[in-house]
């Protein structure tokens, strides 16, 4: 039998914000089965969303912060080997990253953030670069140093067909 690979698509964030007079940037400590390790506000695109409506989701569900992307950064695929427990084999994952750049909005006081999530921290580029270790994903570093670079595409650069967003009975 033929298996189909499936990359796992994921959306990123990538804020920054000038906190005392330092560029700083938004990451999310959580959870993981390695340990607590950093990331961008990121995570899974839903079924009936598109990149750009999964980022502000996801930005909102793990920092209580609504965010209006007004740029591309990049699209990322990585790979890596994960064990499965009590097995010898290990799993074999890719992901398809689209992150954004953009406005960091307001503050939802009170809302909790999702499971894993220990809480939000803004750390410096070279607070970042020193926490590698931390990284959930070296794609963490890779986006940021994009987005130091200049690197903006825009919005229109990924499309949505209407598809995505009809019930399947319509499809």
């Amino acid at each position: 039998m033929i298996k189909r690979w499936k990359p796992s698509v994921t959306v990123a964030a990538v804020i920054e914000k000038e906190i005392d007079g330092v560029s700083r940037f938004l990451l999310v400590e959580e959870e993981t089965r390695d340990g607590l390790k950093f990331n961008n506000p990121a995570g899974h695109l839903d079924p009936g969303e598109s990149p750009f409506e999964g980022c502000v989701r996801e930005t909102l569900e793990e920092t209580a912060f609504h965010f209006v992307p007004t740029a591309i950064v990049g699209v990322y695929l990585s790979r890596f080997e994960r064990a499965i427990a009590g097995q010898e084999e290990s799993e074999d994952i890719t992901y398809l990253r689209f992150a954004f750049c953009g406005e960091l909005g307001e503050h939802v006081p009170g809302q909790a953030l999702d499971e894993g999530i220990v809480r939000t921290v803004w750390l410096t580029a070279d607070e970042i670069r020193a926490s590698a270790h931390m990284h959930r994903s070296p794609l963490l570093l890779t986006c940021l140093e994009d987005y130091l670079a200049g690197k903006r595409y825009p919005l229109d650069l990924v499309t949505t067909d209407a598809s995505v967003h009809a019930p399947l009975s319509q499809r």
